[in-house]
């Protein structure tokens, strides 16, 4: 994902991947034919994670708390799992509309936001649920010239968001 974020996902092949690895094309190759599949398998990690995530959001009650857990979760997710694939989607938008993940998890996205403002589901506390996961989304893909470290711009990401809840 870093030579795909850093090169293209075009312009970067197995031989290039294997060797930035430091393993053989053919050790790859063994567990990656394609370049799709590569990118498959971290979409899959993200949106088990994610699945997981809707999965604990629905056995637990409604509310104010379950919002800010949600938000929580989903940053430690994205700070671990899916920042690569993050940063592969913001740097490589034609390759992943191409590969056709984003669906998945725009559905996902969704459900995630309908979870965090249910009973009412008021459309403007629909917004701002999905302006809050919005700022922890992109922090990872769009912060990366700044001086901080990933520690750094997760912490601040959360606490963006965070705020963006509270004022609904």
């Amino acid at each position: 994902m870093e030579l795909f974020s850093e090169q293209g996902y075009e312009k970067t092949s197995l031989r290039q991947i294997a060797e930035h690895l430091g393993v053989t094309k053919a050790a790859l190759y063994y567990h990656f034919r394609t370049k799709e599949d590569i990118v498959a398998s971290l979409s899959d990690d993200v949106r088990r994670g994610i699945d997981e995530l809707i999965e604990w959001a629905e056995a637990s009650p409604p509310g104010p708390a379950r919002s800010t857990e949600i938000l929580d979760r989903y940053g430690a997710l994205l700070h671990s799992t899916g920042r690569d694939m993050v940063r592969f989607m913001h740097e490589n938008q034609p390759a992943f509309r191409e590969l056709g993940f984003g669906v998945s998890l725009r559905y996902q996205f969704r459900v995630i936001a309908d979870l965090m403002t249910e009973p009412e589901r008021a459309p403007l506390d629909v917004f701002h649920a999905r302006q809050a996961l919005l700022a922890i989304s992109w922090s990872t893909a769009m912060m990366g010239d700044l001086p901080l470290s990933d520690d750094e711009c997760f912490c601040a990401a959360v606490a963006v968001a965070q705020d963006i809840l509270r004022r609904k």
